[in-house]
């Protein structure tokens, strides 16, 4: 007897099955990785024997001795933290650890969202963010951006548009603060703006400041969070870009009548408590030390990233600098279709991310790549680079000049 056939039995509307990990490529620019080096390894060991040996038998209790809203340290720290750099006044009681941003997404969109809904978000945006929409059939209404993040003329419009069909979207998601994948900050101004059409039009905000600690000086406007007047927001975060992605570990900011309902969607008996406790032991003694230090890390990289796409690509790649973070978003010329480019160069061990995937006009994000540059060496980067150039003129005759040197078509 052959084995059991599950495709008849398969709910449909599934996403398309995944690939089988076969490693990471050799030149790998995609991902939100971080930089290897800069794991802070030493005093994350320390804080683990440190905590264990103090708490560990509270692991023999689901959510510790600090119920289903996390490892209440770890709040506490938050608190602290959020109101100290984001200027967000809030207690332990209002912050729910989660099992990282992506399931802060959810939750959100699980108390607030319904297949036929509208929301508005970024016209180029987290990916996650897209295909999660996409899948439960909600129509996301893309705002272009400029240097200073998203264009407030544009959201006034499409605001308005809206109400003129009778919509009501259910919220403007933004990554105000180092934007995924423009790498902008939303001025102060402009969130005053947002702030007010939200009001105007009755719009909540869902606010990703997932990058916000990765700011080459430091510096950052206020969170929309602590600025509005009216309780509209709701704050999500995460440690998987300033400690370490593979930690898992992300928080919610909101009042606790939202709170309350997206715990009684978060039925996972809550996430991993030995990644919280470790982040609370290591949080008030380290984390500001550690922010910079990283920081100067990959704003090197970012610099050798540019470098090298100026050497080898000249004027064919088109970028703006980004302000801070981890990735940078490259406009290649029109005749490029990165979803094209994709596979071969992956075939030559470069992985990119189309950026397509990446926007809510694919046309838009036809000729962009983010590249996330954190995780490889200069050397890998200057290499990669390098090796996808060649690629890019294969295939598409792009960029005629490789490293100042004009190279035949073929």
């Amino acid at each position: 007897m052959g084995l059991l056939d599950f495709t008849s039995l398969l709910a449909p509307g599934l996403p398309p099955p995944t690939t089988k990990w076969s490693g990471f490529a050799k030149y790998n620019f995609i991902g939100g990785h971080n930089d290897a080096d800069q794991i802070p390894l030493e005093a994350l060991i320390k804080a683990a024997n440190d905590v264990l040996t103090r708490e560990g038998r509270t692991l023999a209790t689901y959510g510790l001795s600090s119920g289903p809203q996390g490892y209440r340290p770890l709040r506490e720290f938050l608190a602290r933290k959020l109101e100290r750099t984001a200027g967000i006044r809030c207690d332990a009681d209002e912050i729910l650890i989660t099992s990282g941003s992506l399931q802060a997404l959810d939750l959100v969109n699980g108390i607030l969202l319904t297949r036929g809904d509208s929301i508005i978000i970024e016209q180029a945006t987290y990916q996650g963010a897209l295909t999660r929409l996409q899948r439960l059939g909600v129509e996301a209404v893309g705002i272009p951006l400029d240097g200073e993040g998203m264009r407030i003329d544009a959201l006034a419009a499409a605001l308005d548009g809206l109400k003129r069909r009778g919509v009501r979207p259910k919220y403007i998601y933004t990554v105000p603060t180092v934007q995924n994948p423009t790498g902008t900050i939303l001025s102060e101004a402009r969130r005053h703006e947002m702030l007010r059409l939200a009001v105007q039009y009755g719009v909540p905000i869902f606010e990703d400041d997932c990058y916000s600690d990765l700011i080459w000086d430091g510096k950052r406007p206020p969170a929309l969070y602590a600025m509005s007047q009216h309780g509209g927001v709701i704050h999500v975060g995460s440690f998987s870009k300033s400690v370490a992605p593979a930690l898992r570990v992300g928080y919610i900011v909101a009042p606790w009548p939202l709170l309350a309902r997206m715990l009684a969607l978060k039925t996972d008996a809550g996430s991993g408590a030995l990644e919280q406790m470790v982040l609370g032991e290591f949080c008030p003694r380290h984390f500001d030390a550690h922010v910079p230090v990283l920081t100067r890390a990959l704003r090197a990289k970012l610099e050798t990233l540019m470098d090298a796409l100026n050497e080898q690509f000249g004027t064919a790649a088109e970028f703006e600098d980004p302000k801070g973070g981890i990735f940078l978003w490259v406009k290649l010329p029109d005749q490029v279709d990165t979803q094209k480019l994709f596979a071969p160069a992956l075939a030559a061990g470069v992985a990119i991310n189309p950026g397509a995937e990446w926007s809510t006009d694919k046309n838009h994000g036809r000729n962009r790549t983010r590249l996330c540059f954190a995780n490889p060496s200069h050397e890998t980067i200057r290499a990669g680079v390098a090796a996808l150039a060649e690629v890019c003129r294969r295939e598409f005759g792009v960029p005629a000049r490789i490293a100042n040197v004009e190279r035949a078509r073929a």
